[in-house]
């Protein structure tokens, strides 16, 4: 594997956390294959992400036999939102992955030499977070040994962690329960499921007759009205029928590979790979 080269200060070696199925696997992968290398965990925690987040971390955490670091901004979402003036991340400016993800982690590694390891699969072609700062050097361990998505479900099985539990009710990652990268149909799971953290994400929302002083989660439709009983049921249904189309144009392919519905949900964007692996 490729090192960061010799320099005055030890290189240190992290893997960062998600809580998503990726970054946990390659936690366990790197424990049974490197066992010589002393890694340090850490998990930039923001304050909103999932219940089931925390839990599933703290088995992850139980099974690895060392603590994940907390890493938790000073200022969090509720501090940066009032500085936005109420203005609402979004995928054209995601100000909550800099601020609460990406900072928090380059203060916490500082000036030392650092490898940084990332969960993206053999059968991935994307990049993932790479740190600007010369000290860190991110490396793919995945793709160094051909692990891909059928790779990584063993991996999780095998140890007996399983898949976030959060994957059984519909979310297709981690992250904050409000993440503005929900499809519609994970809202309607969210309200479903967690009916406490859809209102206090509903109370993010301004609307205005003006169009630069609405922000919501959902271009178009505020989470008021994507509640109503005939949205839900407009939703479901397109869900259902585009699901029925990626079924039939995809064949007779194994439930490894649509499992928790992680292949099928095309409908969903991609979200920071920070939260999502």
């Amino acid at each position: 594997m490729n090192q960061v080269p010799d320099q005055a200060k030890p290189v240190r070696h992290i893997l960062s956390l998600s809580g998503g199925k990726d970054s946990t696997a390659l936690a366990i992968h790197m424990r049974k294959t490197r066992p010589h290398i002393e890694m340090e965990y850490v998990f930039c925690d923001t304050r909103k992400e999932l219940q089931e987040t925390y839990e599933y971390l703290n088995r992850v955490e139980a099974y690895l036999g060392k603590p994940i670091i907390r890493l938790n901004a000073k200022a969090g979402f509720d501090h940066w939102h009032t500085v936005f003036g109420g203005y609402l991340p979004s995928p054209q400016m995601r100000w909550c992955t800099k601020l609460l993800k990406l900072e928090p982690f380059e203060k916490y590694v500082g000036e030392d030499p650092v490898v940084s390891y990332i969960g993206i699969r053999a059968d991935e072609d994307r990049v993932g977070y790479i740190s600007t700062k010369p000290n860190i050097k991110a490396v793919f361990p995945f793709k160094e040994d051909g692990i891909d998505y059928a790779g990584v479900m063993r991996i999780l099985d095998e140890s007996g962690i399983g898949l976030p539990p959060y994957l059984k009710w519909g979310r297709t990652h981690s992250g904050c329960f409000f993440c503005f990268f929900q499809s519609p149909i994970e809202w309607v799971r969210l309200l479903e499921t967690h009916p406490d953290q859809f209102e206090e994400a509903a109370k993010y929302e301004k609307t205005s007759e003006d169009p630069g002083k609405s922000f919501t989660w959902v271009q178009g439709m505020p989470l008021n009205e994507l509640r109503e009983p005939k949205n839900i049921a407009a939703i479901k249904q397109r869900y259902a029928e585009r699901q029925a189309r990626l079924r039939k144009q995809r064949g007779n392919k194994g439930l490894v590979e649509t499992l928790g519905g992680l292949e099928l949900n095309s409908e969903a964007p991609r979200a920071c790979l920070i939260c999502q692996l």
